[in-house]
């Protein structure tokens, strides 16, 4: 088992993700990517196996790395902006919560559980 925490933006991270994969030899299938999701209201948390990339840039990367959008994923929901205006949903995902830090303490528990089940084999997908 290892553990990645790729030192590129979101929106790089298949840079480093897809040759990690390469080096360690591992199937796609023993790939879990954590990620934030702007579909998901704030505080939800559903794993899945691939999906739509949503024009999520991390995830486009993260296909163009791993070869395929078919990836296990932990979607973490940030909640969405009034607007669909890309710059103000960016500031809402790259800017500060506003939410209470208790909140996001608690959100990043659950999301911490939810990949130790995963990988567990407790939760399957």
């Amino acid at each position: 088992m290892a553990l990645l925490a790729p030192q590129t933006f979101m929106n790089d991270s298949g840079n480093s993700v897809g040759p990690a994969r390469g080096a360690l030899k591992l199937a796609l299938d023993h790939v879990l990517v954590v990620h934030d999701e702007i579909d998901l209201p704030f505080g939800e948390i559903r794993p899945r196996i691939g999906g739509g990339l949503a024009g999520h840039n991390g995830l486009k990367s993260l296909k163009a790395g791993l070869g395929s959008p078919d990836f296990a994923r932990v979607r973490v929901g940030v909640g969405r902006p009034n607007s669909t205006d890309p710059e103000i949903v960016s500031a809402h995902v790259l800017g500060k919560w506003k939410q209470p830090p208790s909140e996001v303490a608690e959100l990043v528990d659950d999301a911490a559980r939810t990949v130790e089940r995963i990988v567990s084999g407790e939760l399957e997908l």
